[in-house]
């Protein structure tokens, strides 16, 4: 129940703890509260004039007349927190309480990807905005089809997630699945869409990732016209894409942009890098210390008098190297973009060159762990450049124990963990477990583009047909 003026304005004084940035102002009979850090003070301007022309008139009939401004009417206290918290202005006349939207543009506008770069398509990247990144999805995809369901998430922060999906492609068990988990979700704070991604995955069960998290709207809107989701947090210039799976992390979507005869050859790169950034520190032990019969004895001898001196074995030389070129890659990430690759290259130069100079490492081993991570960075996506990393090290210690059959039974056992995992029911080696030649086109191997007329049927079930005309 709502009470009166005073009653109303105590309340809320008592509530924000007479919080320096709430305003509350009486002209004539009309009460105007609003927090001046959300909410734009030439738009609540705006309306005061208008207040005070008002005097025994409805409020609701003048605004009526107004199509500019978002009001509501409120019925209930406990709904004041939420619209002022989110740039609204308190109008209160008697037991009349309106919240009329005044929202302050406190963001930032919209720029070029930072993250996942390309050199063709789109430069426009999402904002912390969840308006700015609804507008540049749905100014790419002009459908009634394309349905946004909005989401508050956190008792604290109250924010604001938006389901997005097209009807007509978009499976309906997938859209119910997230729909539910969504609902199930308590927690005091919503601040980034990393988090509700892990909340929406099973991320115990796999280091892989299970979400894409783009900040590039022509991705976000292919994904959607693929049939899969997408979920927009407000505050997170990341937009999450669900499901994902395996092949989706090794070959970014702005592949499409190429002709198919020029990127096949880099998606096969691609394809020797992800097992060259894995198994190389392992193969180069299992080799030396076990299997040197698969070494040429030229090769075998050289590698020997490179290794002379050196007091490690080579299964820990690279397990040195390794954690000294991880801690290397995380301080390039923490400095400041305008000198942290710099001062990156400078140490892996001086602890490279010192570290062989000093006998500590081998030669080879530098070039080893050199090839190991120069392939791992084709991969944009930190997530998945963490995973191989969990992989890689444990196919290193299987090397030092039993050599080459080390390798082969961690293997097997990474690829057991890779079929088991699965997200949202749907395999995570999909499409090649199980196979699907049309998903496999659009990932692995990019066919020409006329000839991509169909979706994925694990995706798309209503509706495969994506592009029409003859053969």
């Amino acid at each position: 129940m709502l009470g009166g003026v005073c009653m109303i304005e105590r309340k809320i004084k008592e509530e924000f703890n007479d919080s320096s940035d709430l305003i509350v102002k009486k002209i004539k009979n009309i009460t105007i509260i609003y927090l001046e850090s959300v909410s734009s003070s030439d738009k609540v301007n705006d309306y005061i004039t208008l207040m005070t022309s008002i005097d025994n008139g409805k409020i609701r009939d003048v605004f009526d007349r107004m199509a500019a401004p978002n009001i509501k009417e409120i019925k209930k206290y406990d709904e004041c927190e939420f619209y002022l918290t989110n740039g609204f202005t308190l109008i209160i006349k008697g037991r009349k309480i309106y919240a009329v939207e005044t929202r302050a543009d406190i963001h930032r506008s919209v720029n070029v990807p930072q993250t996942q770069q390309s050199i063709n398509g789109p430069k426009d990247a999402f904002t912390e905005n969840i308006q700015i990144n609804l507008g540049l999805i749905k100014r790419r995809i002009k459908s009634s089809h394309l349905i946004n369901e909005d989401f508050m998430i956190g008792r604290k922060t109250n924010t604001k997630v938006s389901l997005l999906y097209l009807d007509d492609i978009c499976d309906e068990g997938l859209i119910f699945k997230i729909k539910r988990k969504l609902s199930k979700i308590d927690i005091d704070g919503l601040l980034d869409s990393a988090i509700l991604a892990q909340l929406l995955t099973e991320e115990s069960k796999t280091p892989f990732p299970m979400a894409i998290e783009s900040e590039r709207p022509d991705r976000v809107a292919n994904d959607l016209l693929e049939g899969k989701a997408a979920l927009i947090v407000d505050t997170s210039p990341f937009v999450i894409v669900l499901p994902a799976f395996f092949v989706d992390f090794i070959n970014p979507k702005s592949d499409d942009y190429n002709k198919s005869v020029n990127i096949n050859f880099v998606k096969i790169i691609r394809s020797v890098s992800l097992l060259l950034t894995l198994l190389a520190p392992a193969l180069y032990v299992a080799l030396i210390n076990y299997n040197q019969e698969t070494i040429p004895i030229s090769l075998l001898i050289n590698f020997s008098q490179q290794r002379d001196g050196v007091p490690f074995p080579a299964a820990i030389e690279a397990f040195i190297m390794l954690i000294m070129c991880e801690i290397l890659r995380e301080s390039d990430i923490r400095f400041p973009s305008s000198y942290g690759s710099s001062i990156s290259i400078l140490g892996a130069l001086i602890m490279g060159e010192a570290a062989v100079s000093a006998g500590i490492v081998s030669p080879i081993m530098i070039i080893v762990i050199a090839i190991t991570f120069i392939t791992s960075l084709i991969f944009t996506e930190m997530e998945m450049i963490n995973s191989l990393r969990v992989f890689r090290f444990l196919l290193l210690i299987a090397a030092a124990l039993a050599g080459l059959f080390g390798i082969v039974l961690a293997g097997f056992i990474f690829l057991i963990h890779l079929c088991s995992v699965e997200n949202y029911s749907m395999p995570y080696t999909y499409p090649l477990a199980p196979f699907d030649k049309i998903y496999a086109k659009k990932t692995l191997l990019k066919e020409q583009t006329k000839k991509s007329k169909y979706r994925s049927k694990l995706l798309a079930r209503k509706n495969q047909v994506r592009m029409g005309g003859e053969e």
